[in-house]
């Protein structure tokens, strides 16, 4: 054992067994309920560092493979007899769920996490084929990031004991992005850590069984050793990737999702006054018809109103907060950016910090970010003659009919509402130019509603253009359309 690890393990939690468990102080740099960040010894400023993101279902072992690469970068041997660990293995299951997108920076960094070198997908080596939540897991994990990261994505496959032809199969079927060998078979590791096992085995056990199992875990750690080696060998010949572009997919999709949602609370407002419309043309015309007097004309109608209500609550939200503006009157991004204090960093505002959803652009200053939201609701009124030709005289700035004003104002809003159709066309298509998964379900689930609006502008081509996309999203995300599911994210930052 060298001098720096004997340093290291002087001042850690040692727990004795077959193995000398010592869990690893680590500094807590965030805690909170869904992103905590670690960090542990010091940066040297002389190496270069790595960064891996894991991702995977409860219980397939991220944790386990994290203290391996720590034990691994700290050259312990087999002849040590311990194990070092930043994540302490429980001593049962549930509690070794993990729930929050953790960072473990190895060894201290004072930057972020600039770039990505390995993207890990991990599975069970005894899995047949992929569940839904799992591939569900992948494909929005996925679907974040830009064209130019497949290659640096790679399966980690836990508890493989033999060869893992069935699992390397249910990957290939599955047709999950990542790297591929000349045979096309997605690039992969094996590891069985099932030595880790012991550390809850605290029974008594005979001398002969004792060194039956010091022989088997001696060739697990050789073998572990041997491809923990050939994945760092993977990364070190790995072409990081900058995660502007992945920034960039991010930003996009929040603002084609904020976009469409918008949308659909603005044609619902442009049928809540056509509808007005309709009633208080019907009251005119019957009024005309009976030859009264206009000055005695009254009518009650539907009118649209917004009001601002709590926002509804839904267990697996972040935040419950809703990004509203306050001249338009609009929601411009629910769920909003829970981590956002200066709304001008909201994924829906601008460089220039203009919003990019509501109905004036307006600027960042003009949002406001609470626990309400804005509604769409209708009250009966009663209106005259007067009242509305005052209205609509007023606003218009000129003498036209009350008739003319408001189907003006339909025409205005059937123009705004192409618009945002065609923004959202286009920031889909935009999506699908620089997505590594441009037909996750977090998009699709509004390709049916964008292509029914489409529809109505009559551009067959684009109408086209969508449904050749759902069909393809269909053939890849079966029986999963509108299923949004949650992970737990292990980042590693090697130094």
């Amino acid at each position: 054992m060298g001098n720096q690890l004997e340093e290291i393990l002087g001042n850690c939690t040692l727990k004795k067994g077959t193995f000398s468990r010592y869990i690893l102080n680590t500094n807590t740099v965030i805690d909170g309920d869904r992103l905590k960040r670690e960090t542990f010894g010091e940066k040297n400023e002389s190496k270069p560092h790595k960064t891996i993101l894991m991702v995977g279902e409860t219980g397939t072992g991220k944790s386990t493979l994290i203290n391996a690469i720590v034990n691994y970068m700290l050259d312990v041997q087999w002849e040590n007899k311990i194990w070092c660990e930043i994540i302490e293995t429980k001593e049962n299951q549930p509690d070794s769920q993990t729930n929050t997108v953790t960072v473990y920076d190895l060894f201290r960094s004072k930057d972020g996490v600039p770039e990505i070198d390995a993207v890990c997908l991990v599975v069970s080596a005894k899995m047949t084929r992929l569940t839904n939540f799992q591939q569900q897991i992948f494909d929005d994990v996925l679907s974040l990031f830009g064209v130019d990261v497949e290659k640096n994505i790679v399966v980690l496959m836990t508890n493989v004991q033999n060869k893992p032809v069935n699992a390397v199969k249910a990957i290939k079927v599955s047709k999950v992005k990542c790297a591929k060998t000349p045979k096309g078979n997605p690039v992969h590791f094996c590891f069985d850590n099932s030595h880790c096992e012991e550390f809850q085995d605290d029974d008594d056990e005979e001398e002969t069984d004792s060194a039956e199992k010091n022989h088997k875990y001696k060739d697990l750690w050789v073998k572990n050793e041997k491809n923990m080696k050939e994945f760092f060998t993977f990364l070190n010949n790995a072409t990081s990737i900058n995660v502007k572009l992945t920034e960039h997919v991010l930003r996009k999709r929040k603002q084609l999702t904020a976009s469409i949602t918008n949308l659909k609370d603005r044609i619902t407002l442009i049928e809540l006054r056509k509808t007005e419309l309709k009633q208080t043309k019907a009251a005119l015309e019957k009024c005309e018809k009976e030859k009264k007097n206009k000055n005695d004309f009254e009518c009650e109608v539907e009118e649209p109103y917004k009001e601002k209500v709590p926002v509804p609550f839904r267990r697996w939200l972040l935040g419950k907060k809703a990004t509203c503006c306050r001249v338009c009157k609009e929601n411009c991004h629910y769920p909003g950016c829970w981590w956002v204090r200066d709304l001008q960093w909201c994924s829906v505002m601008s460089n220039d910090g203009k919003c990019t959803v509501c109905t004036g652009r307006c600027d960042y200053t003009e949002h406001v970010k609470e626990g309400k939201m804005y509604v769409l609701k209708t009250r009966r009124v009663k209106k005259t003659y007067q009242d509305l030709k005052k209205k609509y005289e007023v606003e218009s700035g000129e003498k036209m009919s009350l008739m003319s004003r408001l189907e003006n104002e339909i025409k205005m809003y059937e123009i705004e509402k192409n618009k945002l159709v065609d923004e959202s066309y286009q920031c889909v298509i935009s999506l699908e130019e620089i997505a590594l998964n441009p037909t996750a379900v977090s998009t699709l689930q509004h390709l049916d509603f964008l292509i029914e609006k489409i529809k109505e502008t009559g551009n067959e081509e684009r109408v086209q253009k969508l449904e050749e996309l759902k069909k393809r999203a269909e053939e890849e995300n079966p029986g999963r359309l509108g299923c949004m599911k949650q992970c737990g994210l292990l980042i590693l930052y090697l130094v």
